[in-house]
């Protein structure tokens, strides 16, 4: 019997008002719009022939309902998987910001009162590490800057290469392996 490294499938959730609005949407526990329920309800097709070991899931409330909606089951709230910590920035959109700091970049120039590039890097890492050293598909239901970071953090790349990829609301990508190495098998599909 051949047994395979396991694999991460990652669900960004579906949209809620700032998602569409492109705000900012750290730590505020934002419900999904009535278009983001039928998002995470189109994912449960998609996700029928999957098997999964475990399914993590961020503890704000418009991931867990990605989750449930998608028709994933025995849920483990994984404090690691919250979004970025915009601090001062949270709910103002990149333009809004760029207003007061012309050219910022949140992978180069953070959120002040928020967390560090490297925090969020330090809490994705153990989440790899976890998943890495158990057996079977892991899906990570969160949201798009946290799983950002995690996928390049899968390929051992500096986060800030994090900025090149883009997340679509109910998105799916799949981590997995090109022989002993780690790839991005699919994403934001």
């Amino acid at each position: 019997m051949t047994t395979y490294p396991p694999r991460a499938v990652l669900i960004r959730h579906g949209e809620t008002t700032w998602s569409r609005d492109g705000r900012h949407t750290g730590r505020t526990d934002i419900p999904l719009t009535k278009d983001g329920e039928a998002e995470a309800a189109a994912l449960a097709p998609r996700l029928a022939d999957w098997k999964f070991s475990r399914v993590l899931v961020s503890p704000l409330s418009r991931a867990g309902e990605t989750a449930a909606l998608a028709g994933l089951e025995v849920l483990e709230i994984t404090p690691d998987l919250v979004e970025w910590d915009y601090g001062d920035y949270e709910g103002r959109t990149t333009l809004a910001i760029r207003e007061d700091r012309p050219g910022w970049d949140l992978f180069t120039d953070g959120a002040p009162g928020g967390e560090t590039l490297s925090h969020v890097a330090t809490r994705v890492d153990r989440v790899i590490a976890e998943i890495r050293s158990g057996t079977g598909n892991v899906a990570c239901v969160a949201h798009a800057h946290v799983l950002r970071i995690l996928a390049v953090r899968w390929l051992g790349v500096d986060p800030t290469s994090a900025r090149f990829l883009v997340l679509g609301p109910a998105s799916i990508s799949v981590l997995g392996w090109e022989r002993e190495h780690p790839v991005i098998e699919h994403w934001n599909t």
